[in-house]
């Protein structure tokens, strides 16, 4: 779960309360009107993708979200539904069945697959970025061995970084990869990895070298390995609809084959992934603004509608308002990243940064506007409370983002 990558922005929760409101096409309406609004500035081609990840929500993952995060169902046969329309490897090249589309492009898809379920698309978010690492830094026989499958979601990827140990501090992991002949016997134990003990493809962050990221090399470790197993299924506040698990390594053989990149380079290729994550989890965030509208004009207290309180009517326009700035501010980073550009790294974490912070405190007034309604599960609107809650942690403590923005800012004073 901490080690999600790439993903989740806007409308979600707007879709739930929706439908406790008012009748579903009343529902696909008022969410389609909050797409509209984030389309523009797109091209036609980005809208017409906007709209069939919509649909893709609206239809396959919203009637379902709540049984889900009750029953703790990890959907796979939604997932791969989603993987005929193109998104199991979005931003994957196409020789190997990606769709080669870029981090904007990816980022509207996962805003408008968002409004079906959250939690669903950090998931289907990780495992693109698993998908994009064997493709970025895999060589031409492990690309073709691997992306196929994960682009059909016939596999499943999960990225394993964070250890019991080291979460912030990812740089003083202690799995260990000894290389004995044409193997790496592997040794240590990940944490919070969403998706383990449930996927087939396991991309380890482990220590071939030295002390320090210099020491860190990039595997793939497949389902089957001998030595690889996992822990109980934990239990969580949010993110429900993906199983999270440790993965434990003890004496696990894995081919030198699999390794991706050089010795040395897997701490560059987890951070490379992590850049791309801080966005993706920024995607998330709903579209509560138009959620709390409605519920403001129809919820009456002391005689008239709540939407005539002007106290209610500044922290509406608050919230419109961070939720338009947070929008900005992540394509833009989406943007200096598919450029390559030299701030790309500290946009990126200032996206993550501002739009996780703001977005819960957006969720969370707008269940303060629900009363005690806010509070049942009857309401989807404390599910994306606790959905959200977790972006703050995940890709990155945000107190981490800011240390990136500082060192950034100070490095160019010098």
């Amino acid at each position: 779960m901490m080690d999600c990558h790439f993903s989740l922005l806007y409308s979600a929760v707007l879709a739930i309360i929706w439908t406790l409101l008012y009748s579903v096409c009343a529902m696909r309406d008022t969410i389609l009107n909050s797409l509209l609004a984030a389309a523009h500035g797109l091209s036609d081609e980005q809208k017409e993708f906007q709209k069939m990840a919509f649909d893709f929500a609206a239809h396959e993952m919203s009637p379902h979200m709540a049984e889900w995060d009750e029953k703790e169902i990890f959907p796979v046969e939604t997932m791969r539904k989603a993987a005929q329309l193109g998104f199991g490897g979005i931003y994957v090249q196409p020789e190997v069945g990606g769709s080669g589309l870029s981090r904007l492009d990816t980022s509207v898809i996962f805003e408008a697959l968002s409004t079906g379920c959250v939690s669903t698309t950090a998931y289907i978010s990780i495992h693109n970025m698993c998908n994009w690492m064997i493709d970025t830094f895999g060589n031409t026989e492990q690309r073709e061995k691997f992306c196929p499958e994960l682009c059909t979601m016939d596999k499943f990827a999960s990225y394993c970084l964070t250890e019991p140990g080291s979460g912030s501090d990812a740089a003083s992991l202690l799995t260990t990869a000894k290389l004995e002949g044409d193997h790496y016997i592997l040794n240590g134990s990940k944490a919070f990895i969403s998706g383990g003990g449930d996927t087939d493809v396991y991309i380890v962050m482990c220590r071939t070298g030295g002390k320090g990221p210099k020491g860190i090399s990039c595997v793939v470790v497949e389902k089957d390995t001998p030595g690889l197993s996992f822990g109980k299924k934990e239990k969580k506040v949010g993110w429900n609809s993906q199983p999270t698990r440790a993965v434990i390594l003890e004496d696990c053989h894995v081919p030198v084959t699999n390794r991706l990149g050089q010795e040395g380079q897997g701490f560059n290729i987890a951070m490379r992934g992590l850049n791309g994550g801080r966005i993706n989890i920024g995607e998330m965030a709903p579209d509560l603004p138009f959620l709390a509208r409605d519920h403001l004009l129809v919820r009456k207290q002391f005689g008239e509608a709540l939407s005539n309180n002007q106290f209610l009517q500044f922290k509406l326009a608050e919230m419109a308002t961070k939720l338009v700035a947070s929008r900005l501010l992540l394509r833009e980073a989406a943007v200096a990243l598919q450029e390559s550009r030299s701030d790309a790294v500290s946009l990126c974490s200032m996206a993550k940064l501002f739009v996780t912070d703001e977005c819960f405190n957006i969720c969370n007034q707008a269940l303060q506007m629900h009363g005690g309604y806010g509070y049942l599960k009857d309401y989807a609107v404390q599910q994306f409370v606790r959905d959200i809650r977790v972006h703050q942690i995940l890709e990155g403590t945000n107190e981490v983002m800011r240390m990136i923005i500082a060192r950034s800012l100070l490095s160019e004073s010098g």
